[in-house]
């Protein structure tokens, strides 16, 4: 068996001159009288310090102006057919029933047997504080409302089923007798 040879051994780093280039950025610097200090951490002052949170105690006025969009009286629900699960806003006044997009409530859901315009008028009367359903008598369409087919306006309570074509609407009022719009003051006109 053979051994090899020994590895040379590097000479001495103290015998190694660097080049003077190197050298001249080795060498150590001379040292300044400048010092720098870092600023202080100023902490915030919990009794001079404006409260981040501040306490209200009693009721706070609400400000009411202008209606950003026509307030909701209501809502129908799909509770059976196309659409399951999703709902249509009711507004004050006069509310066409159809499937086009034109619609103040459109049921575009993909029920072909719905009419396209004026299926049926929904109304919420303010004055009154009712909803009524009128069928649109001019349309082969037939509108029932809890499984009887009117010929003419249907007073309408909370959860009554509408069937419009395939659709089966929940009714869901907001206002009435406990609560409309014009009640709010700032509201009156």
């Amino acid at each position: 068996m053979r051994v090899p040879p020994p590895l040379p051994i590097a000479p001495a780093a103290a015998a190694i001159e660097p080049p003077p280039a190197i050298a001249a950025k080795l060498a150590p610097r001379p040292v300044s009288k400048h010092v720098e200090i870092e600023p202080p951490v100023v902490r915030d002052d919990p009794i001079s310090a404006p409260p981040r949170t501040q306490l209200l105690r009693g009721r706070t006025a609400v400000k009411r102006g202008e209606f950003h969009q026509d307030p909701v009286v209501g809502w129908l629900v799909v509770v059976g057919g196309p659409g399951l699960g999703a709902f249509r806003p009711i507004y004050e006044g006069n509310n066409t029933v159809g499937r086009a997009a034109t619609q103040r409530i459109p049921l575009n859901f993909g029920d072909e047997a719905i009419s396209s315009e004026e299926q049926a008028y929904l109304r919420y009367d303010s004055v009154d504080r009712k909803f009524l359903l009128v069928p649109n008598l001019a349309k082969t369409n037939i509108v029932a409302v809890n499984e009887k087919k009117p010929t003419g306006a249907v007073e309408l309570s909370a959860m009554d089923l509408i069937t419009v074509g395939r659709t089966q609407l929940a009714f869901v009022p907001f206002c009435g007798l406990d609560f409309d719009w014009s009640e709010l003051n700032d509201l009156k006109g």
